[in-house]
């Protein structure tokens, strides 16, 4: 039933993604980065070109960020500043595209970034979005790290329970909830919780959160 928007790398497995609602795709500028940074020994004139121009539009978003700007602000900062970027950094794309090898560093970089344009672009659209997904990249790290340490679970079921908890303390960890109080008020509650109304001591809960706080 999920409606929204996902933030993704370039993988094209994303575009097949059906739900009963509307799933819009947000790119992130940071992957698109990375395939040029490894193409500046091939070719670094249009490389260190294109990574300046990504870094203009970086230093946008830092300046929203020191500033606290609000969802609105951030928006149309983007569309004044960031926006006349974005377009320069496209046409000199197509551009090059014909003038490099296509199995070369920097044509697939080039290939890359254009075929995911329109969802780097996305973000300048709302206020709310980044442009990048370094942030969740960063909070599911220690899954990545771990993975081959929590390579056994000893039963399907116990996988399961492990991916649930992992969902749990990272909301904690998401919403500045110490996840420790927050499983011990889960467990004291529990017992007398109605079975339909479990949902209330999710993490994401408004009132469940204060709650938590204000203790």
């Amino acid at each position: 039933n999920f409606t929204g928007t996902l933030q993704s790398d370039g993988y094209k497995a994303y575009h097949n993604l059906t739900t009963k609602g509307t799933i819009s795709l947000l790119g992130c500028m940071a992957h698109a980065r990375r395939y040029f940074e490894k193409a500046l020994d091939n070719d670094p004139k249009r490389a260190d070109h294109i990574l300046l121009l990504i870094q203009k539009l970086y230093r946008i978003e830092r300046v929203l960020k020191e500033r606290e700007a609000s969802v609105a602000v951030i928006k149309r900062f983007r569309m004044r500043y960031a926006l006349p970027i974005l377009n320069e950094l496209e046409l000199y794309l197509i551009a090059q595209k014909e003038n490099v090898l296509p199995k070369s560093s920097i044509g697939i970089a080039i290939r890359y970034t254009l075929n995911i344009y329109q969802n780097l672009k996305y973000y300048i659209n709302d206020g709310r979005y980044e442009i990048d997904n370094n942030n969740i990249e960063n909070a599911i790290r220690p899954l990545a790290i771990g993975r081959k340490n929590y390579l056994f679970a000893g039963s399907h079921e116990s996988a399961q329970n492990i991916a649930m908890f992992y969902s749990f303390f990272a909301t904690c960890k998401t919403l500045n909830i110490n996840p420790y109080h927050w499983l011990t008020d889960v467990i004291d509650r529990i017992p007398e919780y109605k079975a339909n109304k479990l949902a209330e001591l999710s993490g994401q809960n408004h009132t469940f959160i204060f709650n938590i706080l204000s203790k």
